[in-house]
C-alpha cells in the first residue's frame, strides 16, 4: 500500500503541474490573473459572465449531395480514357472508358456457347416429340393386344366352345343312329347268307360298316369327354393368361413410355436451362462492354475519388490513363448541387457533450475572415475503423455537419475548423477545470476564508476543456484553490491497483520554498487548457525509457486507467483526449 500511494501523488502532481502552468500562463495572456497568497498558493476567484460550452476539432468540405460513380466491370480493367478532373459535364457525357478487348474475346467465345446450346436444345425438343409418338403408338399396340385377348377369351367361351359341344353332341348322335342301322343291316345280312341269298363277302361288309360304326360312336364319346374335363379349362385358362399377360404388358409399355417421355423433357429442359445461361452469359458480357463506358448521369463537376479518399496504407495513387481499377472502386464524384456539408471526427470523451441539432460555426483555411454556420446532422453510432487501426487507443466518431445555405467559393476538399456549441451562457459562474476534485465521488472545490482552507461541494455543468460551470455550491467572488489539496481526492484511488508509469516530477514554487516535493496522484485533476506546460526533454525521455521497459499487459493496462481518469470531464478536468491537450476549447464567452 506504501509503494502505492508513493506512485500515485507523484503521478497526479506533475499533471497537477502541468495544468497549473497552462492555467497561469492563460491568465496572464487574457489579464486576468489568479489571485496569490503569501503562503505561495495559488486562488481563483469564482468568476462570473459569458461562458460559451463548445467541441472544437478538424474538418473536411465535402458535397453534401453527390453522385459516386463506380466501376461495375468485373474484375480488374485498365483505363484507356479518364476526363480531367475539375472539369463541368453535362448529362450523358463520358467520363471514363475502360479496356474491353479480353471481354470482346471472351464474347467471341461465349457466342459459339450459346449456338451449340441452342442447337441441343432444338435437338432435345424434337426429340421430346417421337418420344412422345412413340408412346402413343406403343400404347396403343398394349391396349389393342389386351382388347383381342379379352376378346379371345370370350370368344371361345361363349362362342368356339359352345360350338364345339354342338359339334360332338351331333357326331355322338349321328352314330348312334349309325351304330343302330349298320347293327340292322348287319343283323338281315346275317340272316340272308344263312338263307344262301347273299354272299359271304357281303356279310362281312355289313359286319364291318357295324363295327366301324360303333367305333365312331365310342370316339364322339371320347371326344365330348375330352373337350368337357380338358380342352375347355386348358383352352379358358390359356385365353385367361393371355389377357393377364396382356395387361401386364400394357402397364410394363405405360411406364416404359412415361419414364421415357420424362427423361426427354428432363432433358429439354436442362438444355433449354444451359441455352439461357449461356445466352444470359452473352448478354452480361454485351452489358459488361457497354458498361466500360462510364458517361455522367446527371450534370456537375469533376471530382476523382482518390482525391477524398484516406487509406491507412499511405497516400492513394492519384486516378490516371493506364491505372488498374478493381470492380465497385469509386472512381469520380459528381456533386450535384451547390450545398455542402463539413466531416470531422469527434473523440470518444467529447460524446456526451454533442447531439444532433446543435448549431455549428465553421471557418474555413482556405478562406480566412470568411464564417459559416450549420447543425449537427448525424454522429456515427460506432468509433472510426481507420483510426482504430492506425492507434487502437484511439476512438473517433465521424459526424457530419450540415453547412447551411448554397456556396459557391467552399471546394471539395478544404480543411475547415468546426465549433459545435453547446451551451451558451450570458451569466455563468465558472472556475478553472483543475480547481474541482472528486471527494468521496462528489465534486469539491477548497475555499480560502482568510488562513482557513475547507471542502465545498459543488454542482458542476458541462466544461469546455478550460473553464467548468459551477451551478450552485460557490458564489461570485469565492477564492479557491489552483492546486487543491490532493489527499482526500486520491483516498479512493489509493484502494485501486497500482499504476506502474514512474513519472518524474518538477516541485512547485510552493513546495521549492520548503524543500520538498509535493505528492504526486495517478489520477489528473485539470483538463491540460491551452497554453499549459509540458515536461521538459530529459522528462520525456526518462518516462519513454520506463514505460518501454513494462511488458504489454502493464502497458495496456496503464493506458486505459490513464485515460479513464484523465477523461473525467469536467469533475477532473478532463474532455481532452486522455486527459492531455485539450481538443478544442471554445474558450471564455
Amino acid at each position: 500500500m506504501a509503494k502505492r500511494r508513493k506512485f500515485i501523488p507523484r503521478f497526479f502532481t506533475i499533471l497537477v503541474v502541468l495544468a497549473l502552468s497552462a492555467a497561469g500562463g492563460y491568465f496572464y495572456l487574457q489579464g486576468q490573473k489568479p489571485a496569490t497568497e503569501n503562503t505561495g498558493e495559488v486562488l481563483f476567484p469564482v468568476a462570473k459572465g459569458r461562458l460559451t460550452i463548445s467541441v472544437t476539432e478538424a474538418g473536411t468540405v465535402k458535397p453534401r449531395d453527390q453522385v459516386i460513380i463506380k466501376s461495375e466491370v468485373e474484375g480488374r480493367a485498365t483505363i484507356l480514357y479518364l476526363i480531367p478532373e475539375g472539369r463541368r459535364v453535362k448529362k450523358g457525357e463520358l467520363l471514363v472508358e475502360l479496356d474491353t478487348s479480353a471481354l470482346l474475346d471472351t464474347k467471341v467465345d461465349q457466342e459459339i456457347r450459346v449456338q451449340n446450346a441452342e442447337a441441343s436444345y432444338l435437338q432435345s425438343k424434337e426429340n421430346l416429340v417421337v418420344v412422345k409418338n412413340q408412346a402413343e403408338a406403343d400404347m396403343d399396340k398394349a391396349q389393342l393386344s389386351l382388347r383381342f385377348a379379352k376378346e379371345d377369351l370370350v370368344k371361345y367361351k361363349e362362342g368356339d366352345y359352345p360350338n364345339k359341344l354342338t359339334d360332338l353332341e351331333s357326331r355322338i348322335k349321328l352314330a348312334k343312329k349309325g351304330e343302330q342301322l349298320t347293327a340292322d343291316k348287319l343283323e338281315s345280312s346275317e340272316k340272308l347268307f344263312a338263307e344262301k341269298y347273299i354272299s359271304e363277302t357281303e356279310v362281312k361288309s355289313d359286319r364291318l360298316a357295324a363295327e366301324k360304326a360303333e367305333l365312331d360312336l365310342k370316339l364322339a364319346a371320347s371326344n365330348l369327354t375330352l373337350l368337357k374335363e380338358y380342352t375347355y379349362r386348358r383352352q379358358v385358362d390359356q385365353l385367361s393368361s393371355d389377357v393377364k399377360q396382356a395387361e401386364m404388358a400394357r402397364e410394363r409399355i405405360k411406364g416404359k413410355v412415361a419414364a421415357d417421355v420424362v427423361q426427354a423433357e428432363t432433358t429439354l429442359r436442362a438444355r433449354e436451362s444451359e441455352f439461357r445461361r449461356q445466352t444470359g452469359k452473352l448478354e452480361k458480357l454485351g452489358e459488361q462492354i457497354v458498361k466500360a463506358k462510364i458517361v455522367a448521369p446527371t450534370d456537375g463537376a469533376v471530382v476523382y475519388a482518390t482525391s477524398a479518399q484516406f487509406s491507412w496504407r499511405g497516400n492513394v495513387e492519384p486516378l490516371d490513363e493506364g491505372q488498374e481499377v478493381r470492380e465497385r472502386q469509386e472512381l469520380i464524384h459528381l456533386p450535384t448541387a451547390k450545398t455542402f456539408m463539413a466531416e470531422v471526427n469527434i473523440h470518444e470523451a467529447s460524446l456526451k457533450k454533442i447531439y444532433t441539432g446543435l448549431p455549428v460555426r465553421l471557418k474555413v483555411d482556405a478562406l480566412p475572415g470568411k464564417d459559416f454556420t450549420g447543425s449537427v446532422f448525424k454522429i456515427a453510432p460506432l468509433p472510426d475503423a481507420r483510426s482504430m487501426f492506425m492507434n487502437p487507443d484511439l476512438k473517433v466518431y465521424k459526424t457530419e455537419i450540415l453547412i447551411d445555405g448554397d456556396s459557391d467559393v467552399l471546394r471539395t476538399g478544404m480543411t475547415c475548423q468546426v465549433e459545435i456549441v453547446v451551451e451558451q451562457h450570458d451569466s455563468a459562474l465558472y472556475v478553472p477545470v483543475q480547481c474541482v476534485v472528486r471527494v468521496g465521488g462528489k465534486p469539491t472545490v477548497f475555499l480560502r476564508n482568510g488562513e482557513k482552507t475547507a471542502p465545498q461541494l459543488v454542482e458542476i455543468g458541462l466544461d469546455n476543456n478550460r473553464y467548468v460551470r459551477i451551478i450552485s455550491g460557490a458564489k461570485e467572488g469565492d477564492k479557491v484553490m489552483m492546486t487543491p489539496p490532493l489527499d482526500a481526492a486520491v483516498k479512493e484511488a489509493n484502494d485501486e491497483e497500482e499504476t506502474k508509469v514512474d513519472i518524474p516530477v518538477r516541485p512547485t514554487a510552493a513546495a521549492a520554498g520548503t524543500g520538498k516535493a509535493k505528492p504526486r496522484a495517478d489520477k489528473p485533476t485539470g483538463g491540460g487548457g491551452e497554453g499549459g506546460g509540458r515536461p521538459t526533454p530529459e522528462q520525456m525521455k526518462e518516462m519513454r525509457a520506463k514505460f518501454e521497459k513494462m511488458s504489454p499487459e502493464e502497458k495496456k493496462k496503464a493506458m486505459e486507467k490513464y485515460r479513464k481518469r484523465a477523461g473525467g470531464g469536467g469533475a477532473r478536468g478532463g474532455g481532452g483526449k486522455g486527459g492531455g491537450r485539450p481538443r478544442g476549447g471554445g474558450g471564455q464567452g
